[in-house]
C-alpha cells in the first residue's frame, strides 16, 4: 500500500521499512497515517514492531527504506530533540535526584527560560495531571501512579504535538491501571494532543483508543476503531488476539447463507465465492443456551469456570468443534444444551483478503 502525506495527518510512513543488519525486517514495507487530535493504539505481542515504529517517530533510529512525514515533511533524517516529540517510557526515567517540580522543569531549564516562565509552566503542567502541591516531594516517596504523573507531565510541559507512551501502566497493580487508563484518555482530551500509545494489553486498546492499529510480524494485520476491530476482525489473528473467539472453518455457500459444524446458516454477508473456504468468527458473548431440540447448534459442556459477572462455559459439538460461552446462566459439566445465536452474531473471514478488499466488501453491505 502507497499512500500519499495528507494535510490532516500529523504523521504519515509512506513504506516503511526498518530492518537491522543480519536480522529480519522488524517492519516490512508499513504505510499508514496518524490524524491530529486522536488517542491511537499500536497493538500487538511482543516482537510485532510497535516499539519500532514509537521509535521511528521520535527520532531515536531511522527507517532502512521508506519515508515518514510530520506534518507533510519528510523527518527521516531529522534528529530527535529537533521533533515536536515527547516520549513518556515504560519505566518512567525519572531523575531519582531531582524533584517532581525540577524533573518536570528539567527540558524547560535545558532551554534556558526564564524563572518565571518556568514555575508558570511547571504549575501548569502539574494541574493538568492532579499533582499540585506535590512539586517539592522526592521521586523516591511516589507510588507507580503518581510517578507515572509526573512522567506525563513533564511529557507535556513544553505543549509537544505528539505525545509517544511506550506502555507506560504495564508496572501497575490492575486497579490502578485501570485507573490510569480512564485520567490518560481524559487528559488526552483535555489537551488535545496526539496521544501514540503502545501496548500488548487488548482490553486497554480497547478502552482507550480512537483507533487502533493490530500488528504482527512487522506488519500492520488492520486498523479501525476498538469497535471495528472488535466486531468485524479481518483474519484469525486479529479474530483470536482481540478478545476471545469461537473460531471454525467453513463454507460460503452463496450470499447470506453459510454452512459449518455440519449445519447450513442464515448470515449477513456476501459477495465470496459460491462454495468458497472460509474462516467463521462469532464471540463467546454472542452464543445463547437453549433446551437441546432449540438450538442451532447441540454440544456437550465440557468444563465451566465462574468469572464474577458471568459463568465461562467450554464445550464441544459433535463435529468436534470447540465452543467457548460467557453466559449469566450455569450449566453443569457433562450436560446437554443447545447454543442459538442471530445471523449477525456470524462474522466470515476470508483467507488472504487485504485490508482495502475487506473494507470494500464491508462497504457492499451497507
Amino acid at each position: 500500500m502507497n499512500v500519499k502525506p495528507a494535510s490532516e495527518a500529523i504523521i504519515s510512513f509512506q513504506g516503511v521499512t526498518k530492518q537491522y543488519e543480519g536480522d529480519p525486517a522488524v517492519l516490512k514495507d508499513v504505510s499508514f497515517e496518524i490524524e491530529r487530535g486522536k488517542f491511537y493504539t499500536l497493538l500487538g505481542p511482543s516482537g510485532c514492531g510497535k516499539t519500532t515504529i514509537l521509535r521511528l517517530i521520535a527520532g531515536f533510529t531511522e527507517p532502512t527504506e521508506g519515508r515518514i512525514y510530520f506534518n507533510g515533511k519528510v523527518i527521516n533524517h531529522i534528529p530527535a530533540n529537533k521533533r515536536q516529540v515527547n516520549t513518556v517510557f515504560q519505566d518512567y526515567a525519572l531523575f531519582p535526584h531531582l524533584n517532581v517540580f525540577e524533573n518536570v522543569a528539567f527540558g524547560l531549564r535545558i532551554k534556558k527560560l526564564k524563572e518565571a516562565e518556568i514555575k508558570e509552566k511547571v504549575l501548569e503542567a502539574l494541574r493538568f495531571v492532579n499533582l499540585v502541591g506535590y512539586e517539592n516531594r522526592e521521586i523516591n516517596e511516589m507510588s507507580g501512579g503518581q510517578r507515572q504523573r509526573v512522567a506525563i507531565a513533564r511529557a507535556i510541559v513544553n505543549r509537544p504535538e505528539i505525545i509517544l507512551l511506550d506502555e507506560p501502566l504495564s508496572a501497575l497493580d490492575l486497579k490502578l491501571r485501570t485507573e490510569m487508563q480512564v485520567e490518560l484518555r481524559e487528559l488526552q482530551r483535555r489537551l488535545g494532543i496526539t496521544f501514540i500509545f503502545v501496548t500488548h494489553d487488548q482490553e486497554e486498546a480497547l478502552a482507550m483508543s480512537d483507533e487502533i492499529f493490530v500488528l504482527s510480524e512487522g506488519v500492520i494485520q488492520q486498523s479501525g476503531t476498538p469497535m471495528d476491530i472488535y466486531d468485524e476482525p479481518i483474519n484469525r489473528f486479529v479474530a483470536d488476539f482481540i478478545g476471545e473467539s469461537n473460531i471454525v472453518a467453513g463454507r460460503m455457500t452463496q450470499d447470506f447463507l453459510v454452512e459449518f459444524a455440519g449445519k447450513t446458516f442464515d448470515c449477513v454477508d456476501q459477495g465470496l465465492q459460491p462454495n468458497e473456504p472460509v474462516d467463521i468468527v462469532i464471540r463467546p458473548e454472542d452464543l445463547e443456551i437453549t433446551r437441546p431440540e432449540d438450538g442451532k447448534l447441540q454440544v456437550k459442556v465440557e468444563a465451566q469456570l465462574f468469572r464474577g459477572v458471568h459463568f465461562e462455559i467450554q464445550c464441544i459439538d459433535d463435529a468436534g468443534n470447540k465452543w467457548l460461552v460467557h453466559s449469566t446462566r450455569r450449566a453443569d459439566v457433562g450436560e446437554a444444551i443447545g447454543l442459538t445465536f442471530d445471523p449477525e452474531a456470524i462474522h466470515v473471514m476470508r483467507f488472504n483478503e487485504t485490508e482495502e478488499e475487506f473494507d470494500r466488501r464491508l462497504e457492499a453491505y451497507s
